[in-house]
């Protein structure tokens, strides 16, 4: 992505991950100290008894988390997973789950994020943390209104 991440609209955000657009990931809100997307239920989606599958959950989080590692970027930098862990806490079975991301770390060569994934009944589903590599932008300029270094 060429433009300042600021400049985006979420349609232009979320069509940099053409995989998360072909689940059915949708993004909500985002900014450099949240971002919220969700994923509907759906049986092409699922695993033995109607269970959303955790890839499709971890999809949903990982995207999120890219998208709110980008919006917290120096300008001209890129970013890359390099690391994710994922808690399941409870199954999906129906419904739309919703992820709730923010910002635990922001520095020049990592950013940490944490994305909260709930339920329709507004439970803990699962828990992703994951560890975005910064890529270029040396400057040491930072997105305004990201978190500090």
């Amino acid at each position: 992505m060429a433009t300042q991440p600021e400049a985006l609209s979420l349609e232009a955000l979320l069509a940099a991950v053409p995989f998360a657009v072909d689940l059915g990931v949708a993004l909500t809100e985002a900014g450099p100290d949240g971002v919220r997307a969700s994923l509907p239920w759906s049986t092409r989606l699922c695993t033995v008894g109607g269970v959303l599958h955790g890839g499709a959950l971890m999809t949903l989080a990982d995207t999120a988390g890219a998208v709110c590692a980008f919006l917290n970027l120096p300008a001209g930098a890129a970013t890359s997973t390099v690391e994710s862990k994922t808690n399941f806490f409870r199954a999906v079975r129906g419904g739309t789950v919703r992820a709730e991301t923010r910002p635990l770390h922001v520095g020049r060569s990592f950013v940490v994020v944490q994305t909260d994934l709930y339920g329709d009944d507004g439970r803990l589903a699962g828990q992703t943390t994951q560890t975005q590599a910064v890529l270029g932008g040396g400057d040491g300029s930072r997105v305004p209104g990201s978190a500090g270094g």
